[in-house]
């Protein structure tokens, strides 16, 4: 059957979504005409300010409300750390064992030169920055455990070496090939502390 224009409209913006098929495009897409006027209106309200309203830190490159995110800006937090990651659903991952205490990195994705991102289109070089400061004296490198992910964090712990800045991996605890965000808590728990040296 084929959908009314403005439907099927509504659908393909559904579905291409990342992880979103077709059948569940059909659903969103039909939930969407079941609101109210005002309910929609909410709804494409809600778009509109994550995209206007939402932006990442210029600290540490994580998605933030404020010019520096909450995490940056609590001094509680231990400033001689640095958990590397590929992005903010990590960091909120990570945060929700409670456990680790020190600060992040967000490098908004991962080497991967099959697919053209080379190391210039990450946010690589505001890292190094960080660790030129002198304050920081390990990083935990939390990028996922795949080809990709394993090529980036050698390639930091390269410039970690360069910089007298101790290198770590997170270690067992999550399984190669998996989304370090899917983790539960204790897995990541485990891998946090079970991090290991990378040589």
């Amino acid at each position: 059957m084929d959908y009314i224009a403005p439907l099927q409209n509504l659908i393909d913006k559904f579905a291409s979504l990342k992880s979103v098929g077709k059948k569940t495009a059909v659903r969103l897409a039909f939930s969407v005409l079941d609101m109210s006027d005002e309910e929609a209106a909410s709804f494409a309200s809600a778009i509109m300010s994550a995209k206007t309203d939402i932006v990442n830190c210029s600290v540490c490159g994580c998605l933030s409300d404020a010019e520096v995110c909450p995490i940056c800006s609590d001094e509680r937090r231990d400033r001689s750390t640095i958990c590397v990651v590929e992005d903010t659903r990590t960091v909120m991952a990570i945060e929700k064992i409670k456990e680790y205490r020190g600060l992040y990195h967000v490098l908004g994705g991962v080497i991967s030169p099959v697919n053209g991102i080379t190391p210039n289109k990450l946010n690589i070089d505001t890292l190094v920055e960080r660790m030129k400061s002198g304050e920081v004296k390990e990083l935990i490198i939390a990028t996922n455990p795949t080809v990709d992910g394993e090529t980036t964090a050698m390639y930091i712990a390269r410039l970690a070496e360069k910089s007298g800045v101790k290198a770590t991996r997170l270690a067992y605890g999550v399984p190669v090939g998996a989304e370090i965000e899917s983790a539960d808590e204790i897995t990541l728990m485990r891998a946090l502390t079970g991090r290991r040296d990378i040589s």
